[in-house]
Order: C-alpha cells, then sequence, then structure tokens
C-alpha cells in the first residue's frame, strides 16, 4: 500500500463526512454510535449529544424504519425501501429512501444512509407520466373522430385529381397524399396510448428480451456503437407483454445511440437482483416489492437541465423531426407492468434505471 493509500484510509471520518447524505450506524439496540454531518444536520443534533440517545427515542415505534432495520438485522443483509415517510417534530416531515446493511465486524450493528430525492421523488413524476398518456389519449380519440376522416376524403380527392393532371403536376398530389399518411401515421401512433390495453401476458426472461434488442440496434442504428453486458444470471423471469418489453429497452438504446459519440459511443446494459427494495404505494399503505432493476448508461452528452423535468412528456424532444413519444410510451409500458423508471444524467453518463416486480406464484401458476 502506498503512502497516500494509507493516508486515504487513515481519515474514514473525513470521507464519511464529505458525503452529502446522512449516514447513521446503530449498534445491536438501535442506540445512536455514529453520525456523519450530513446526518448531524438531518437528526437536529451534534455527534456527542445523538450519541446517547436510541433510535426509537428520535423515531416512531411504528415508524418503517425501525421496521427495515429488525428485517435487514434478521436477514444479515443490506436492504433498501423507497418512500418511506419520516415524520417527527424535531427534524420535519421527510420522504426518504433508506438503505440498510449489515456490519460484519459489528454483529448487530447496522449502517443506514438516507436520500431525500431518490426514486422515491419519482413516484409523482410516473404518476404525472400517466397523466400524461391519458390526455394523449384523450387526444387521439378526439383526433381520429374530428381529423382523420377529413384526411380520408383529401387523399381521395388528391387520388382523383392526380388522374386529371398532366404528369409534371402530380408531384404536387403525390405530396399531399405522402403528408395525409405521415399524419395519419403519427395518430396511429398515438392511439397506442390507450388506458386499458389488452395484452397477452407471460414469464419473460429479461435477457433473451435484452439480447434481442442489442441485435437489432447493431444491425442499424448503432452499428458504430460498442456495447457492453454486465448481467445477472441468477434473475428471475419478468412476468408481462414481451413486445412492450422490447419497445421499452430499444426506445432506450435508440435515444442513447443518438447522443453517443460515433468515435467512442458506449452503452453498457445491466441487470440486477436488488435485495429488500421495497416501494411505498402512494395513498396506501402497502408497499409493492420491485426488486428488478435493468439498467441502460451511456457515455453520450447527458440530458440538458431543462429538459429533464419534462422527459417523459408526450411532445417534448430536442431531436430533429421526433414526435417526442418515445419516452412518454416507455413511462406508460414501464407503468403498465407496476414498475417504476428513473433517470440519472451528467455529461458522458446518463443511466435510465427501470425497476420491475419479479413474477409472482400466482401469476406462474395461471400460465401453467
Amino acid at each position: 500500500m502506498t503512502k497516500s493509500s494509507k493516508v486515504l484510509f487513515s481519515d474514514v471520518d473525513a470521507i464519511l463526512n464529505a458525503l452529502p447524505d446522512p449516514l447513521v450506524v446503530v449498534n445491536q439496540i438501535d442506540e445512536i454510535v455514529f453520525v456523519n454531518m450530513a446526518g448531524e444536520q438531518f437528526l437536529q443534533g451534534s455527534r456527542r449529544s445523538l450519541s446517547k440517545l436510541n433510535l426509537q427515542d428520535l423515531i416512531p415505534h411504528d415508524s418503517p424504519l425501525l421496521s427495515l432495520i429488525n428485517r435487514a438485522r434478521r436477514s444479515n443483509s443490506s436492504m433498501t425501501e423507497y418512500g418511506v415517510r419520516i415524520s417527527t417534530p424535531r427534524i420535519g416531515s421527510h420522504m426518504m429512501s433508506i438503505d440498510a446493511a449489515p456490519m460484519a465486524e459489528h454483529p448487530g450493528h447496522m449502517v443506514l444512509a438516507f436520500q431525500e430525492q431518490s426514486i422515491a421523488g419519482k413516484i409523482d413524476d410516473n404518476l404525472t407520466h400517466h397523466g400524461a398518456a391519458r390526455s394523449v389519449t384523450a387526444l387521439a380519440a378526439m383526433l381520429a373522430h374530428e381529423v382523420k376522416n377529413p384526411l380520408s376524403g383529401i387523399r381521395g380527392a388528391a387520388q382523383l385529381l392526380e388522374t386529371m393532371i398532366e404528369p409534371a403536376d402530380r408531384e404536387l398530389t403525390k405530396l399531399i397524399t405522402d403528408e395525409t399518411d405521415r399524419i395519419v401515421d403519427l395518430l396511429n401512433r398515438m392511439e397506442i396510448f390507450s388506458e386499458n390495453p389488452q395484452l397477452e401476458r407471460k414469464p419473460n426472461n429479461i435477457h433473451e428480451i435484452l439480447d434481442h434488442v442489442i441485435k437489432i440496434a447493431k444491425a442499424g442504428f448503432g452499428k458504430q456503437v460498442n456495447f457492453k453486458k454486465h448481467y445477472d444470471p441468477s434473475l428471475p423471469a419478468v412476468y408481462g407483454n414481451r413486445d412492450q418489453f422490447v419497445q421499452i429497452f430499444l426506445n432506450l438504446v435508440k435515444n442513447a445511440c443518438e447522443t453517443v459519440d460515433r468515435n467512442d459511443g458506449e452503452i453498457i446494459i445491466s441487470t440486477a437482483y436488488r435485495h429488500g427494495v421495497r416501494l411505498a404505494m402512494p395513498g396506501s399503505e402497502s408497499r409493492l416489492h420491485l426488486p428488478l432493476m435493468v439498467s441502460v448508461q451511456d457515455n453520450g452528452s447527458g440530458i440538458p437541465d431543462d429538459l429533464r423535468p419534462h422527459l417523459f412528456d408526450p411532445f417534448i424532444t430536442t431531436k430533429q423531426g421526433g414526435s417526442g413519444l418515445g419516452l412518454a410510451l416507455v413511462a406508460k409500458f414501464v407503468g403498465d407492468h407496476g414498475g417504476v423508471i428513473d433517470v440519472i444524467s451528467q455529461p458522458r453518463d446518463t443511466r435510465f434505471n427501470i425497476l420491475l416486480p419479479m413474477m409472482r406464484n400466482d401469476q406462474e401458476s395461471m400460465d401453467g
């Protein structure tokens, strides 16, 4: 070990204090034995004063946080829970995601990491995406009645006119028919946002689907992109519609291919089993298990800050000639399968993370 490495590892306290998120360590009986500076701010006390307290003195006894600690301690494994509301007169009300991990060197001790703006904050966004999708559905239904029927008449008139004019002028009638076909095609694409689609659902091998998407990309729009795969081979089946899964990841991969540089463009597709990941459902006490994560990561230019809040809204696009329906469709399909999509972006590191529920036993028996 080099001298600089020894200095680094001897200054662990300074490293933990540099973290922007609260970090708390509790012992076997939930007494606080360590907090970093962000933890001091979050719990509204100094390390010295907090070290005398039991976590149950600060957090209500029925808090999901205490239940999470107990489960992680009993299983001796890391667990994550999203959408946990922590509310006390001392620290106020916060919607958090919490990671609980046991310390191997100190049996019974648990490390707690808190994040206030994580996937938990994306739940309202996902509900907004569904609302936006519903508005597209209503708009498509209205346009189908008010626009597609007249377009059919316009196209028929243009075809009739084409038989009556000189060949040199037929370029104009062809332009009319081509443009009416393009508008009808756009309206047809909007109709896929229907509220209650009738889908065939069955167990799917997510890795087979991802390999299929990569194969399509390499044959066309991703010819010059370097693809890397980091798969968890133990991942269970995902229950849902295969075509929609293909469309989800094809859209994400295509967007990634369009943002990376042709010379050193790289896309990493990875899967992982996130043990213990649970998500609080809005307006309900129930918690949905979302242990399957698929990530699509690229080293492109990143997503502009002004676009990020509206990324999944219909008709929002920076592409020349783009319709702005691709990511809106992705968000709807993910939501239809009970999942959540999240995005983290900075220059040369953009990641779309999709959390999905694993197939339940009752679903397997239905298909058997």
